[in-house]
């Protein structure tokens, strides 16, 4: 004989699968915010001062096949690793007091000129990014298209080839000064070459980055990068002073 449901008896039991669906969803979004938390506060040991800190100011590294050492930026590579403070001078102490070879439990072999290793894979990073941000439409190009960029809002970062001539950064300076101060961070330390080619145009002078997931992402490379060469060489002494 079959079962009929009457009307009041299958809205009770929708109204309990409603209920019983959304806590789980409410659960699994609480788990779920619980362990972007964890992830972003997870703390590691630098080999070279014994120092703990946090993986934003940290460099993973790894073991390569024959025991050869590898700069792991994005901490992916299986296996066991040591970290290492995002420093130029930390790095070649690791490297001098043979810190990884404790870290590893056994001789590993360093390449030669390891930190400008990590700094080279450092920029080259940043300028993937750089890339990343012009196709998702977060990055204006050119003098004209980063002045427009600049008085919509306040951009991320500013991006000044090393090699450009200071006249046309100053106006870009005065002008982010005079809509934003002097909080807007600036990345100079990468040749118009370079940049142009991250975009896909020729030699690119002027860059403006928008607020966006490229450019946290960008930011947190580029904190890493400070620790082996000037972000900014030119600096800001073309800004007016405040008064």
């Amino acid at each position: 004989m079959c079962r009929t449901w009457t009307w009041p008896s299958w809205k009770r039991k929708l109204k309990r699968w409603v209920w019983t669906w959304t806590r789980l969803l409410k659960r699994r979004r609480r788990l779920t915010k619980a362990g972007s938390a964890m992830k972003k506060d997870r703390e590691r040991r630098c080999v070279a001062t014994g120092e703990v800190g946090e993986e934003a100011d940290l460099i993973r590294i790894a073991l390569g096949p024959d025991n050869v050492i590898v700069p792991d930026l994005a901490a992916r590579l299986p296996g066991r690793g040591a970290w290492v403070g995002a420093r130029k001078a930390l790095v070649e102490q690791a490297v001098k007091k043979k810190a990884f070879n404790r870290a590893f439990g056994a001789p590993v072999v360093v390449p030669d000129d390891f930190a400008g290793q990590i700094e080279a894979l450092l920029a080259q990073r940043a300028l993937n990014l750089i890339g990343l941000a012009r196709r998702a439409g977060e990055l204006a190009a050119g003098q004209d298209a980063v002045r427009l960029a600049v008085k919509a809002a306040r951009p991320a970062w500013r991006i000044e080839a090393s090699d450009a001539a200071r006249d046309g950064r100053s106006k870009l300076d005065r002008l982010t000064f005079a809509a934003w101060g002097d909080d807007v961070p600036v990345a100079g330390c990468f040749l118009a070459e370079d940049i142009g080619q991250a975009i896909g145009r020729g030699p690119t002078v002027h860059a403006s980055m928008a607020e966006g997931s490229q450019a946290r992402a960008f930011s947190t490379v580029m904190r890493k990068l400070s620790g082996f060469r000037v972000l900014d060489p030119a600096g800001q002494d073309g800004l007016p002073d405040a008064e």
